[in-house]
């Protein structure tokens, strides 16, 4: 009997997306899958069994810190990471983006150094958009991928950007593939497949099957993916430490645990990224029963702001301590061709942002938009001097505490009647969007994803909870946009229960994949 045949047995899979499932979803690929969920299924759920016990303590007052146990693993100074290959030296501007066939060939060509390709915030994980986009990567590794549009076609160039893979997050399932009776870790099938098809070729082009992590919220997360890792490694006979990640530090609670993080993954770790806005979602998230830790207007919270300019130097001084790359944020505004004016504006806002970066020592950053690499790119190099990093630059002027990283009562700004109305807005377009498979939605002219409706619907539930908005503002403000973009039903029915709901609901995600296709 064939392996896979054996190890398929109590698989069921529910999803269609015709050619690019037969492509992806092989028997040998399913089983590989079905292997890692089989024997991670249980650490998996130990992770986020441990995530409730310690949202409860917070409910009940509790505050971070950095771990006692792992002090002298802090102290120590003689550890580094494993230094990154050849072809992620060089990240000084990254672009990010969903996985649909225009976008892949787009972002590779763009000129950026590295392009992440996004299972995760900018994909609407219907069933066909991940196997779609999985066949997509497919294509592009074996640089066979092409597209035919009316009056353009689409084809690689002969240089582009580095390839990564962001899959799902632990707290996500498939409810498409079902193993055993129960839906399979979302996180595992899009690493997974990515790995299975495509780890020995990107090896022997003289790359390699490169990773972005996403939502780890302590090190012990950071401990199961380098489970993952390891077993992938051993089933398809791949060198250790083939598989090079990048964790992204987009919660409050990763922040007092990134030289842990880095010491779980030393071997394949790269780097550590700045993720801004689910940074801040996790800030309203996590300590939302706490009324001094109300958070003003989302635009009033820059990067500039005291808790967030914290967790940035401290991960900058982190990494360069480690010998990883310190990777800045996002720069969401998207260029109008047809608004010169406002795109001049956007423009020199990107400039501001990345100077400011720079400035603090990360070695690149992110853009969501093509038209944003050269602007980004031209900062960068004209502050390293010709050089791909700054990996030197040690920041030992950096001071940063738990009081630092908790200072969110110093944070400037109002509770607004625009604020309200921009929150609402983007939370129900961004929704509606993402209900009809769209993950990454100009609205506005900002690239709007999952992450930043997450921040725009929990801080709806947020002032509303500690009654920092008035009933009559919120239906003001609901009234207003539904007249300006209509009733949107499906999507206002998700809102409600994930913003004015009683009980905080932790992702919008988890709720609004029962929807999806």
């Amino acid at each position: 009997m064939n392996p896979a045949d054996s190890n398929n047995r109590g698989v069921t899979v529910l999803g269609d997306a015709g050619q690019a499932q037969v492509e992806v979803l092989t028997e040998s690929a399913l089983a590989f899958v079905v292997g890692l969920e089989r024997r991670l299924r249980g650490a998996r759920r130990e992770i986020l069994d441990a995530r409730a016990s310690l949202q409860s303590a917070f409910d009940a007052g509790l505050l971070p810190d950095f771990l006692g146990d792992s002090s002298t693993l802090r102290q120590d100074l003689t550890w580094k990471v494993r230094p990154a290959p050849p072809d992620l030296m060089d990240r000084r501007v990254e672009i990010t983006g969903p996985v649909d066939r225009k976008m892949v060939i787009n972002a590779l060509n763009s000129g950026a150094q590295t392009y992440m390709a996004d299972f995760e915030d900018s994909n609407s994980p219907t069933w066909s958009n991940c196997m779609e986009g999985q066949a997509n990567l497919m294509a592009a590794v074996r640089r066979t991928i092409s597209l035919d549009s009316p009056g353009k076609e689409y084809r690689l160039n002969s240089k582009v950007a580095t390839l990564l893979m962001r899959p799902r997050g632990w707290h996500l399932e498939d409810r498409h593939l079902i193993v055993d009776g129960q839906p399979v870790s979302a996180s595992l099938l899009d690493f997974g497949l990515f790995i299975f098809h495509n780890a020995q070729t990107l090896i022997q082009s003289g790359s390699g099957p490169y990773l972005y992590l996403p939502k780890l919220e302590s090190h012990l997360e950071a401990r199961l993916w380098e489970r993952a890792c390891l077993l992938a490694e051993e089933e398809l006979a791949l060198e250790h430490g083939s598989i090079r990640v990048t964790v992204l530090i987009e919660n409050i609670l990763a922040a007092f645990e990134m030289e842990e993080i880095l010491f779980e993954l030393r071997d394949r770790c790269a780097g550590l990224n700045a993720g801004r806005w689910d940074y801040l979602f996790s800030v309203i998230r996590k300590f939302r029963s706490r009324s001094d830790f109300v958070l003003p207007d989302r635009a009033a919270v820059s990067m500039t702001v005291p808790f967030m300019q914290s967790y940035t130097d401290l991960l900058v001084k982190t990494c360069h301590r480690r010998g990883a790359h310190a990777m800045g944020g996002m720069s969401a505004f998207v260029p109008n061709r047809h608004d010169l004016p406002g795109t001049a504006v956007a423009l020199a806002k990107v400039t501001q942002d990345k100077l400011r970066e720079v400035g603090q020592g990360f070695d690149g950053s992110w853009v969501a938009h093509p038209d944003l690499v050269s602007t980004a790119l031209s900062v960068f190099d004209e502050k390293l001097m010709g050089a791909p990093n700054q990996l030197e630059r040690n920041r030992p002027d950096v001071l940063v505490g738990r009081d630092q990283l908790l200072s969110f009562p110093a944070t400037p700004g109002e509770i607004t009647d625009q604020g309200i109305l921009l929150n609402i807005s983007v939370g129900l377009r961004y929704l509606d969007a993402w209900l009809a498979g769209r993950g990454a939605v100009a609205i506005d002219s900002l690239m709007e994803d999952a992450a930043t409706a997450e921040i725009s619907r929990s801080q709806i539930w947020q002032w509303r909870r500690h009654s920092r908005m008035t009933e009559t503002q919120l239906s003001s403000a609901l009234s207003r946009v539904v007249a300006e973009a209509g009733p949107m039903e499906a999507a206002s029915s998700l809102f409600e229960e994930v913003a004015l709901g009683q009980q905080f609901v932790e992702f919008f995600t988890v709720p609004g994949c029962r929807l999806l296709p």
